[in-house]
């Protein structure tokens, strides 16, 4: 029983930390523009996941040897793939309202279907490739409305998104489901191999990847004050954003370890209510009827895609069975 609370706490903290995300990066625009260096931000939270796993595998006991490099190499692809969906989530908000942008983002649910009928080989339903077919729909809606609306307007409290937003966005599921199979699949390979060893190996492909970018980026503007300078822009909201996103990082792999990508994807959905309700409150966002529509669907889209029985069961069986990836992959971590 506390172990399933334990377990729906840690998916509603991901929910909450997911949602807020979009509304905390337009708060940290000047005039438009994201001031901090994106590469920064993401090479902030790849090393702040990188110190709590390392912590995390000191105090869990584990005789810590040196992997070899097939066990290292696998993780460099979902680095690479992390690393351009982390820095392109950062510069679509500057396309969009973070309303839409949570709603649109559920599109990531069908690049994950087919994805995961392609790599892992795991079969939908016909339920689920109707909610696919519906999400799709919804996300035509949002962007058909979005653009109508447009306009001129820039601000977060209006629906809107850009063409250039609606291409981000596409480019953002594709990656994004791709990234979150990718990585499932190399967890689950080594199911007894613990999580924190494997999420170090991860952060570290991570932070070389992104210090290179933000390096390159800095020398190619040397026109920029305080050049090379890696907080240039930062504010309490960025530090919140770094903060939050290397917890929701730790969570996800958590739940791609010992749950599945179904299981993300409900978390990803549920975020949607709270980036909704927050721009609504803090932007005081002007919902159009086009958002409210997609807004139902993607609602009736994501119980769809949840509500059969395999689904259910792979959803919540996992409160029975962590205690026996506990045993091996969170708490008695006896095996590298």
């Amino acid at each position: 029983m506390a172990l399933s609370l334990r377990w729906a706490a840690l998916l509603c903290t991901g929910t909450l930390v997911y949602g807020s995300y979009s509304t905390l990066v337009n708060l940290c625009e000047v005039d438009g523009k994201i001031p901090f260096n994106s590469s920064s931000v993401v090479l902030m939270m790849e090393m702040g996941k990188f110190l709590v796993s390392a912590v995390l595998l000191y105090a869990s006991g584990c005789e810590i040897q040196q992997p070899s490099l097939s066990l290292c190499l696998p993780f460099a692809l979902p680095a690479v793939l992390y690393f351009i969906n982390n820095n392109l989530a950062v510069h679509m908000q500057l396309q969009m309202d973070p309303a839409t942008y949570q709603v649109l983002s559920n599109l990531k649910i069908v690049s994950t279907a087919i994805l995961y009928r392609l790599i892992i080989k795991r079969n939908l339903t016909i339920s689920q490739w109707v909610s696919v077919g519906i999400l799709t729909f919804a996300g035509f809606c949002n962007s058909y409305g979005g653009l109508q609306e447009k306009g001129e307007i820039t601000n977060a409290g209006e629906i809107h998104v850009t063409f250039l937003g609606l291409v981000m966005m596409f480019v953002y599921c594709t990656v994004s489901g791709l990234a979150g199979v990718v990585t499932e699949y190399i967890l689950k390979k080594n199911i007894v191999m613990s999580i924190h060893y494997q999420n170090i190996l991860l952060y570290i492909y991570g932070i070389f990847i992104n210090f290179c970018s933000w390096l390159i980026q800095e020398y190619d503007q040397p026109e920029l004050e305080n050049q090379f300078y890696i907080f240039r822009g930062y504010s309490v909201f960025t530090w919140i954003i770094v903060i939050t996103q290397a917890t929701n990082g730790l969570i996800m792999s958590v739940i791609m370890k010992h749950a599945s990508n179904i299981t993300r994807l409900f978390v990803v959905s549920c975020a949607m209510l709270v980036a909704t309700t927050l721009s609504v409150t803090v932007f005081h966002t002007r919902i159009s009827t086009f958002f409210i529509l997609s807004l139902f669907l993607v609602i009736f889209a994501m119980f769809l895609y949840h509500i059969d029985s395999k689904s259910r069961k792979l959803l919540f069986s996992n409160f029975r069975g962590l205690p026996k990836y506990y045993q091996y992959g969170i708490i008695k971590q006896n095996y590298i």
